[in-house]
């Protein structure tokens, strides 16, 4: 990875090849990869096809850097950081081996992605109910959530930032009053994850998990969750394999002792190229967090999604931003009139510029290394749409 300059934004653009081509806006989707990611990419590859397994342990250990990133970024506990293939598996290492019964419920908000509702619906066959709770438009409202508490809730199920709206949850005051109840908090953070800062010693969630291919433009198939310490064995290992033994080393084992940290739930062998591929673009947030602070990327993303929205405004674009501040992410979705978000989309990616549909809107998301030209591109293929 190339050194940082003094302009991070300037640097960062540098580091994305993406952006040769495309001005692209489809990170909630799936975002592009860095340089750094790629390159690690292309070295595994050429490893594995010279030197095989030879070289297994330096693999090894690149996964095992990508915890202590995860960990730093989270402000985690290392031995709360289980490395995932997606955000559905984390999920479902809870969903599943949480100790269900009869009687119990989980609530969770309306509108939420397939993977933060199915997996919970799933818990049907055991007794547990599952309490979906309407939003207020497009916005989820912690008071709305609280409202379907009772004596029989386990566990609250949402996401950090709606995946259509851009709507970013108060994460801190959600946990504050659920704990206060005595219920958990699982957090589906795949579109927050690295922009936008959590300490999880300051804000305690007890669950949560994140594939990497979205804002951490990482490759698909390599994620992270995190288990508070304390959960550790109220969680059943659904899922257990050699790598899941205290002793994973010794193949001749005939007795299962789990490792005693979130490892334990990593049953077998890793996906090791997209591990190592997602670790070097994580190096980049960590990169800049240091030095600018753990807020500058969402202060970044925030602005840029802000600047999207007033440029839309003056040509006559209605967007779905929050109008508190503290709720807008880098998901800007807007409607068109008298245009369908289709057409928005294939004119637009006619001019190289990325976005998809949602929510029978069309949706931009920014990250912290689009500039003026960028926006520029966008508004031009908007106009576009409008005068067909």
């Amino acid at each position: 990875m190339e050194p940082m300059t003094d302009d991070p934004w300037g640097w960062w653009r540098s580091q994305m090849p993406i952006c040769e081509k495309w001005a692209y806006f489809d990170h909630a989707a799936v975002g592009p990869l860095t340089r750094p990611a790629a390159d690690a990419i292309r070295q595994f590859v050429d490893e594995a096809a010279r030197q095989g397994d030879t070289v297994w342990p330096r693999w090894a250990s690149r996964v095992e850097q990508l915890r202590v990133g995860a960990a730093e970024l989270l402000g985690a506990d290392l031995a709360e950081i289980t490395i995932v293939p997606n955000t559905t598996a984390g999920i479902n290492l809870v969903a599943e081996g949480f100790p269900w019964q009869p009687g119990d419920n989980v609530v969770i908000p309306e509108g939420e992605f397939p993977s933060n509702l199915l997996p919970w619906l799933n818990q049907r066959a055991k007794g547990v109910e599952v309490r979906v709770v309407p939003r207020r438009g497009r916005e989820v409202h912690v008071d709305d959530l609280m409202g379907q508490v009772d004596g029989s809730t386990r566990v609250i199920a949402v996401s950090w930032v709606g995946f259509a709206s851009g709507y970013r949850l108060d994460v801190a005051e959600l946990v504050e009053r659920a704990h206060g109840r005595g219920v958990l908090v699982f957090l589906d953070a795949i579109q927050g994850l690295g922009v936008y800062p959590l300490d999880v010693g300051e804000i305690p969630v007890d669950f949560l998990a994140a594939d990497g291919h979205k804002w951490l433009l990482g490759p698909e198939g390599a994620g992270i969750a995190m288990i508070r310490r304390e959960h550790l064995d109220r969680l059943r290992c659904t899922t257990v394999g050699w790598n899941s033994s205290a002793e994973s080393r010794a193949f001749s084992q005939t007795e299962l002792t789990l490792r005693p940290d979130a490892a334990r739930f990593e049953g077998g062998s890793t996906n090791m190229v997209g591990f190592a591929a997602l670790g070097a673009s994580l190096e980049m947030f960590l990169t800049v967090r240091r030095r600018f602070g753990p807020g500058s990327l969402a202060d970044r993303v925030v602005e840029l999604a802000g600047t999207l929205d007033d440029r839309l405004g003056r040509i006559g674009v209605s967007t779905r931003m929050p109008s508190e501040p503290r709720h807008r992410s880098g998901i800007v979705t807007f409607d068109v009139a008298g245009v369908d978000p289709e057409a928005v989309r294939r004119i637009a990616a006619e001019r190289g510029v990325a976005v998809s549909c949602r929510d029978g809107g069309v949706r931009a998301s920014l990250h912290v290394y689009h500039d003026e030209s960028d926006l520029d591109r966008l508004e031009t293929a908007v106009r576009e749409a409008m005068s067909r």
